[in-house]
């Protein structure tokens, strides 16, 4: 749905945006215009160009052809399974006619489906046909005014020249204000509209949030089986080519993230020119990258588009520096392009060469049809209770509602960030509904572009830190011995450089300071300054419910629950240090902006308001423990708490939250407003702390491999041996070779000779003893 230049029709959108936002938040029928269905549609028989035998075979469970006829079937309703008995009649449709159809479509394994009701003047009877299938080949029915052909008409001849049938059309029509006479909607389709708006009796906001986790974790799923470019494109062309003889074109293709296509030519005049299969309409192009190819990384890529000479810009992306993975280039285009030329405009630190490691593309070849209904079948619900019990047709349509709106809210997205004061109230009131924000394919590029206008310059030195680990070490394991803290490691800097963060600095600038661990030998190039950050966070949040509380900023939840506080710490209400909760938050800023993690454990009630999101009592209740209510509630119901620390207090106006208050006011020192209100708080806190679940499948896609293949069988060895670690092993091992203790993180591999389980003795002995940097230096030498 392209945004008008009407400031009307941009305005009228933002009201009915508002509008559906309550329906969900009361759990109430969406306004009609989101749910419109036309009342009917002309198809007409296609000859899919991609198969040539498609004139003479029988291709689907919907269309048959013989010589000189097609033949398509009518079904009850729609099949799963290609089953001739179910069948209910035969349309024969006569050269040069069309099939009416209502607008109703339903999406399922076979492919999409629309339904035929029986009309006055028509001997047809109700029932479902098949109009496309989700595979190549054979014929199928295309609608006889297709959107484009729709969209040119009315920007030839205005919205009067034929009644709007699209339900985005629907929703300017009954939004917008209009000058003259508003145009015409075409009949809809009231059956099927009460079919979208229907909402179950015990149906919640929480179950569309619960919806639309289901519907991501699906996408994402999806996402990392998309197929090779080879399927879809005749020929690959490139600018230039190094001399090395592996780093061709063909690298792009070749599914190994270990091979790249390499340039070899003047800066901002690479190009990679994909001459597309007949009939291939292009879903989405990605290319692999990777943030470790230094200055050979892709900054800023341009897609063009067309025929011949005549290619015209598509899109425009700025890929994050620290991106190791895959980035969508183009997508969503609706007309086939016999040549589409990804050109990379800019390079990081101003390189002049570039690499790619991978070029995927998901195309209509494949008949990327929509939402599969099929995937809403109860055996699939198991972690989402709310949603069990609900017939998957119910599922399925609320889902395509819910898809409806997320287009409608990524129009209006970019108009919708808090950069200017008019717009934050409107955007408050998205806030609301942060979780649908997951969905989104907008909000990725506004975060980057966000951080990217937030960014300082570099500082002129880095700041130099001195450290005693020893005195640390003595006071984490007796606090009571130095009731001040003043040894602690994360005291030690924190009263010195705490202005230091204030700077929103280049992400590619990732240690923020250099570490001079007091009678230790090393030289900090980032494994120092890691280690400090990891000491930093075991003493704010100790790992071991063991070990006394080095520090006193935050009290542990006790665990005597069951819920989603166990074993997890909250902000200490009697600690009135507010300005070393603000450093906390510009140091959780800092991990969210580089590529290092501060590893808190705190509960979702202190992640959601650090963000800002709505923290409903009940939930927040839910399944608490004693300290936790204590923490959020205990105040607010007394004149005097026993806190969770085991001390009574006189009530302090604002308790807890004004620890709170202060890290997120350290935190928006370093991250702009606009990035968190675009973020659930799941997304800052895995930002912030890392991925806690260390997977060999994880640890595998992070790896770089140093004169060694994937297959050789020492690196099996170190797979076998780290598969048979747990989770707290996997993280001991990566805080050894990495310094990080979570996901991601790059992993080296070199040869060695150790057996299987030699491999895995080792490393574990290393992981759990070897925590310390090895000397680099006489530690005596300065």
């Amino acid at each position: 749905m392209a945004l008008g230049d009407s400031p009307h029709v941009l305005l009228g959108r933002i009201r009915f945006l508002n509008k559906c936002i309550e329906c969900f938040r009361r759990s109430e029928p969406v306004p009609e215009s989101l749910c419109y269905v036309p009342n009917e549609v002309c198809y007409k028989i296609c000859k899919d160009s991609s198969s040539p035998s498609s004139a003479s075979s029988s291709t689907s469970a919907g269309t048959g052809s013989t010589p000189g006829k097609t033949v398509v079937s009518v079904f009850e309703t729609p099949s799963t399974t290609h089953n001739k008995k179910l069948c209910k009649y035969n349309i024969e449709p006569k050269k040069g006619t069309c099939i009416r159809t209502t607008g109703e479509e339903y999406c399922n394994s076979q492919g999409l489906w629309v339904k035929l009701n029986k009309r006055a003047g028509q001997e047809l009877e109700e029932g479902w046909i098949l109009v496309c299938k989700h595979t190549e080949g054979g014929d199928r029915l295309v609608p006889v005014e297709s959107p484009e052909t729709l969209g040119r008409h009315q920007q030839l001849f205005g919205y009067d020249h034929k009644p709007c049938s699209r339900w985005e059309h629907v929703v300017d029509v009954e939004n917008a204000l209009h000058l003259g006479t508003k145009p015409r909607v075409a009949d809809g389709d009231p059956a099927a509209v009460q079919k979208l708006r229907h909402v179950p009796p015990t149906w919640t906001y929480e179950s569309d949030e619960d919806l639309v986790h289901y519907f991501y974790d699906h996408i994402g799923k999806e996402d990392e089986n998309l197929g090779s470019v080879k399927q879809c494109v005749t020929s690959i062309d490139v600018s230039s080519c190094s001399e090395d003889p592996s780093g061709g074109a063909s690298c792009l293709t070749d599914g190994d993230t270990e091979t790249y296509w390499e340039s070899d030519g003047m800066q901002g005049q690479h190009w990679i020119r994909l001459h597309m299969k007949r009939g291939t309409v292009v879903n989405k192009l990605i290319l692999t990258v990777d943030a470790t190819d230094d200055n050979y990384m892709p900054k800023r890529v341009t897609a063009f588009g067309g025929e011949g000479d005549n290619l015209k810009k598509l899109s425009d992306v700025t890929i994050d520096d620290n991106l190791i993975g895959e980035v969508c280039v183009l997508e969503d285009m609706t007309a086939h392009l016999p040549i589409i030329e990804v050109r990379i405009e800019e390079c990081r630190d101003e390189g002049i060469d570039v690499r790619i490691r991978g070029l995927k593309i998901k195309s209509s070849c494949e008949r990327d049809l929509g939402l599969n209904a099929d995937v809403f079948q109860s055996s699939n619900l198991v972690r989402y209770p709310r949603l069990e019990g609900t017939p998957p047709e119910v599922l399925y349509r609320r889902a395509l509602v819910i898809q409806r709106f997320i287009s409608l809210l990524d129009n209006l997205l970019p108009h919708l960030v808090p950069a200017w004061d008019y717009s934050l109230g409107t955007f408050n009131h998205i806030k609301s509904i942060k979780q649908f924000l997951l969905l989104s394919k907008r909000r990725s590029a506004l975060i980057t572009q966000c951080l990217k206008d937030s960014e300082t310059s570099k500082p002129n030195f880095m700041p130099r830190l001195y450290i005693n680990r020893r005195l640390a070490m003595e006071h984490r394991d007796n606090p009571s011995l130095e009731p001040s803290c003043k040894n602690a490691l994360f005291t030690q800097p924190s009263d010195k450089f705490e202005k230091t963060l204030d700077y929103r600095w280049p992400a590619r600038y990732d240690q923020w300071w250099e570490c001079k661990f007091i009678a230790e030998g090393i030289i900090d190039q980032g494994g120092g300054f890691r280690d400090s950050l990891a000491d930093m966070s075991e003493e704010l949040c100790p790992s071991s419910a063991e070990c006394p509380m080095p520090l006193p900023f935050f009290t542990r939840t006790s665990n005597q629950g069951s819920g989603e506080a166990r074993d997890y710490y909250v902000p200490n209400p009697s600690c009135k240090e507010f300005h070393k909760f603000e450093w906390i938050g510009q140091l959780m800023g800092a991990a969210l902006r580089g590529k290092d993690f501060l590893v808190l454990a705190l509960p979702g009630l202190v992640w959601k308001q650090l963000c800002g999101e709505e923290v409903k009592l009940l939930e927040a209740m839910e399944g608490m423990d004693q300290s936790m209510f204590e923490f959020k509630f205990g105040e607010e119901l007394v004149y005097t708490t026993l806190l969770s620390d085991g001390h009574t207090v006189e009530l302090i106006p604002g308790g807890s939250s004004v620890a709170i208050a202060a890290m997120q006011a350290g935190l928006l020192k370093v991250v702009p407003q606009a990035v968190l209100d675009l973020l659930t708080w799941q997304e800052v806190e895995k930002k912030v702390c890392g991925d806690p679940e260390i997977t060999v499948e994880a640890l595998k896609r992070l790896t770089r491999y140093e004169d060694l293949e994937q297959s050789d069988v020492r690196v099996q060895y170190l797979w076998e041996a780290l598969q048979n670690f747990t989770n707290e092993d996997r993280s001991r091992f990566l805080r050894f070779v990495t310094g990080r203790s979570r996901l991601p993180a790059p992993i080296y591999i070199f040869p060695d000779k150790l057996g299987a389980k030699v491999c895995e003795e080792k490393l574990r002995y290393a992981a759990y003893n070897c925590v310390a940097i090895d000397t680099d230096m006489s530690p005596w030498e300065e």
